[in-house]
């Protein structure tokens, strides 16, 4: 048996002319520079009458390409058949002076049922007509006429109308926006836009208002301008007569008197609610979670369902719904409690702009709870994810939204704050006892809270054990930077509301020595905050900044300091609590029993900032940041090269980097940066030959150029020129282009004897030309200077400073060829000496100095410059080597042995280098 079941009204397309109302469009002639646009049409018009929108549309698109051609092929008109019906009145095909019928012999849109926005959480209810253009060809333009009817009995009679304005830089060959009323439906109106001239006039006993678009290109606002002043130009039409108007025509649809039935399970909630212990605002928290928790959000739209909310005891046997459901079902609850609540209406992204715009419904796209508990309003959004007590006092940045009442209700404004728990909580204990240039190991725990861990909960659930490790690494490296972990782990709490992430890892340092001590950041989140609003346009002067929404982020470190934190302090501002720039700023930092230990907090809070006062809040931003504060170590700091290996080797710090290591090898057999990260460990205190062990295992997991040119430099630091060499050629052969492989492999070349077959490499790469050129015939002038001829190193220099006076680079590798190969010395100090001039602070043309007073026999000189070089870099060896031979020469053999020593300890090459040029301790 065959169950035909009937179509309601608005269910099928209606094929019908357009009414006599509508002023057709002319077809525009094509341009004569042959360059028209691809619409040639675009023509909107609409009719208020007797409570019902008529919208028609006219479109004509140019089939310019084939792939225009196929976007025309078929066409898609989405409408809602519970508020009227879609009519088609043309849909024809213009091939030159021909038209043709597309709709002839019959054919017609098919209907689609299917929800396309189910993926999206949405049930629209909005059916779609399609249909596959038949014979359209390049060159064609396919012209399609229809109308849509709207009436929407939730809106009680009145009539509202929303549209986006097309603007240049969009062409068309005609647009129009036309509107049409008589004086008993008289709509107001509104253009929220630039540049445009529009007087309604009276027609045949109509009121007519119509004006062209595209627009004029509309003002370009700055990104961080609040929404009022960024918004898509839009044209409004409503017969609201107020916002008063709009709340008291939505009153009737969140009513609740009897909506929880006696004896239904919804009954039953409440009663649970009601027997908890605790004060009004307990039980408005626990509805809340109840709302939000046990409803999963799915926009309903269906059936009328635009304005109209679902009934909360279809919402609580559903299991689903969308804001408006959510909202009645607490609502409902609330009251039910005796708690004072009402609906606020909200715009989710236009929402300071909602004071701007005309009366109307369609100015809000969100509905929440505004309850109100001894005095205090408190938001209450059901569609949210993750609130608990403490956080039902926090401040969505929704701008003004408007209260739903019977009596109607004017705009309200939301005053945002900060919120009253972080969403991110990150602790992190670090070691660094040991010495500040070894790796810091750390133990990192954060807490997320609110929406993004109810998010990340549902995730987790879709990920292995690898996705859920990367994501947690992830998160840490923006707190610690790029690491090496040995645990990670990630913990759900639905009680709380929260994901733990948990690490344990090591880290590059971040001690850096300047000024001959050892300084790092004592701060983090404060230092992070940008706020650069761009107002240079004279246009812009007075356009405020609106700040981010209301999020709170807390980062705590303890710290163990070295030599348990002896002769350490801290330089900066140590206590702060201001606002700044939309933000509440909070730190303290103490140093106490070598443990320093760091708390800040920043919230955003949502504000908006006069653009008068834009000046002093960046100034009081760079201000705060200024006075960050910093650890400073001793001042007389020790080294790595200070130590031996074993003594290294032997601080609980080192240990723990080696445990760390070992143990984030063995989670991932497949990563080679473990092995890579803990070889530049083992490098930097002295352990050479595990430090190459591991190289060639991470080499082994995934060799690239970065690995092997770098174990080629390790190898010929350790005297193994002939590996050093097949490591550069294997990176050369990985990557023929990079000049680092080149440089590797053309100086390895020099230093077996084969100086010919360097130059020719470079050479070779010179002939190419380009922008790399200057760089290799430099490259190649040092080839000569310290493996050939210096003669023919200068001339090249000479070449290269006639072509182009502004490298002043060349100054420098004039004075370093000529001193270190003791030639031309009496034109070497004028190059040392424009070298160390236009150097601005550089230690290099400092030390080629040194080498020519050195070559002079000016010792005391050559010592001064070799002083300043140690003080401001002591890890630059070759001036550590060369001072060690000065103080020889000045006969403080001690002195210079132990300078030699450090030189050898961070370079075991350094005696064959100098040796090349005959310079001997």
């Amino acid at each position: 048996m065959t169950v035909v079941a009937p179509a309601f009204a608005g269910e099928v397309p209606l094929y019908q002319p357009a009414p006599g109302w509508i002023d057709k469009a002319a077809m525009p002639k094509l341009a004569a520079d042959g360059d028209p646009p691809s619409m040639m049409i675009l023509d909107s018009q609409q009719r208020v009458e007797k409570g019902k929108l008529w919208s028609y549309a006219d479109i004509a698109t140019r089939a310019g390409s084939a792939e225009a051609l196929t976007q025309l092929s078929s066409l898609t008109l989405p409408w809602a058949p519970d508020k009227g019906d879609l009519i088609i009145h043309e849909l024809s095909i213009l091939r030159g002076d021909q038209v043709i019928d597309a709709l002839a012999s019959g054919k017609k849109f098919t209907v689609l049922r299917r929800e396309q926005g189910l993926e999206a959480l949405q049930i629209s209810g909005i059916l779609t007509a399609t249909m596959a253009v038949e014979g359209v060809q390049v060159g064609d333009v396919v012209r399609l006429r229809y109308s849509t009817t709207s009436k929407d009995d939730a809106l009680g009679g009145h009539v509202q109308n929303v549209s986006a304005l097309p603007a240049a830089p969009l062409r068309l060959g005609y647009g129009r926006v036309r509107l049409l009323w008589d004086d008993a439906d008289a709509p107001r109106w509104k253009l929220l836009a630039s540049g445009v001239d529009a007087k309604p006039v009276k027609k045949s006993g109509l009121t007519e208002l119509s004006f062209a678009v595209p627009l004029a290109k509309q003002p370009e606002m700055p990104a961080d301008a609040p929404t009022r002043f960024t918004h898509p130009p839009l044209f409004e039409l409503s017969t609201f007569a107020s916002w008063a108007d709009v709340s008291k025509t939505m009153a009737p649809l969140y009513a609740t008197d009897g909506l929880i039935a006696d004896g239904s399970p919804l009954a039953g909630e409440l009663a649970k609610l009601k027997a908890l212990p605790g004060s009004p605002k307990d039980k408005a928290a626990a509805a809340l979670q109840l709302v939000q928790d046990h409803v999963r959000y799915l926009m309903v739209g269906m059936n009328g369902g635009n304005y109209v909310p679902q009934k909360p005891a279809e919402t609580w046997t559903l299991r689903y719904g969308d804001c408006k459901a959510k909202t009645l079902l607490l609502l409902s609850l609330l009251r039910g409690l005796g708690i004072e609540a009402e609906p606020v209406l909200a715009s989710s992204t236009l929402g300071d702009s909602v004071p701007e715009r005309l009366p109307t419904a369609a100015a809000f796209d969100h509905v929440l709870v505004r309850a109100v508990i001894d005095g205090q309003s408190y938001w209450l959004d059901g569609t949210g994810l993750g609130s608990r007590l403490e956080d039902i006092g926090d401040t969505p940045r929704f701008g003004s939204v408007l209260p739903v009442r019977t009596a109607g209700a004017e705009l309200m404004p939301i005053q945002t704050h900060a919120n009253a728990r972080p969403t991110i909580d990150v602790s992190v204990e670090a070691d660094e006892s040991g010495h500040e240039k070894l790796p810091t190991v750390f133990d990192a725990r954060a807490v997320l809270r609110g929406q993004i861990a109810t998010m990340i909960s549902t995730g987790l659930g879709q990920m292995d054990a690898k996705r859920r490790d990367e994501m947690v690494q992830g998160f840490f490296s923006e707190q610690v930077g790029t690491a090496q972990y040995s645990q990670v782990g990630v913990t759900t709490d639905a009680a709380s509301a929260t994901v733990t992430f948990t690490a344990h890892g090591v880290t590059s340092s971040p001690w850096k020595l300047s000024d001959r001590r050892y300084r790092r950041d004592a701060g983090k989140l404060i230092d992070e905050i940008s706020f650069a609003p761009d107002r240079a346009r004279p246009a812009w002067l007075a356009i405020p900044v609106a700040t981010g929404a209301p999020i709170g982020i807390r980062y705590h470190l303890r710290l163990r300091l070295p030599q348990g934190g002896k002769g350490y302090a801290i330089e900066g501002e140590q206590g702060l609590s201001k606002t700044v720039a939309g933000y509440d700023l909070r730190r303290t930092v103490q140093l106490k029993d070598g443990v320093l230990d760091v708390e800040e907090r920043t919230d955003a809070t949502g504000v908006e900032i006069a653009a008068d006062r834009l000046p002093d809040e960046r100034d009081a931003l760079a201000t705060v940041q200024a006075m960050s504060p910093h650890v400073i170590g001793p001042a007389k700091p020790t080294y790595l090269w200070d130590y031996s290996p074993a003594t290294i080797a032997a601080w609980p710090q080192s240990k723990a980097v080696e445990a760390t290591f070992a143990k984030a090898i063995a989670a991932d057999a497949e990563d080679a940066t473990g092995y890579s990260s803990r070889s530049n460990f083992r490098w930097g205190i002295g352990d050479y030959k595990n430090a190459l062990v591991d190289l060639d295992k991470a080499i082994g997991i995934k060799p690239d150029v970065d690995l092997y040119l770098q174990r080629a430099y390790r190898r010929f630091q350790t005297g193994d020129v002939t590996g050093a060499l097949a490591d550069g050629r294997m990176a050369r052969q990985l990557d023929p282009a990079s000049g680092a492989a080149v440089g590797t492999v053309a100086t390895y070349l020099a230093e077996s004897g084969k100086l010919d077959d360097a130059l020719g490499m470079v050479d070779a790469k010179i002939a190419i030309g380009g922008e790399a050129r200057d760089g290799y015939r430099s490259f190649k002038a040092t080839l000569l200077g310290t493996y050939g001829d210096p003669a023919k190193a200068i001339e090249i220099i000479d070449a290269q400073l006639a072509e182009k006076p502004g490298m002043t680079g060349l100054f420098n590798e004039r004075c370093w060829v000529k001193g270190s190969r003791n030639v031309e010395l009496e034109s070497a100090m004028q190059d040392c000496t424009k070298a160390v001039e236009l150097s601005s602070g550089s230690m290099a043309a400092l030390d080629s100095r040194a080498m020519l007073w050195f070559r002079m026999g000016r010792f005391d000189d050559a010592l001064r410059d070799l002083d300043v070089v140690v003080a401001q870099e002591p890890g630059k060896e070759p001036s550590r080597y060369m001072r060690g031979i000065v103080l020889h020469r000045l006969g403080r053999a001690s002195e210079g042995d132990a300078e030699i020593a450090v030189a050898r300890r961070i370079d075991p090459r350094i005696d064959a280098v100098y040796a090349r040029y005959g310079i001997k301790p």
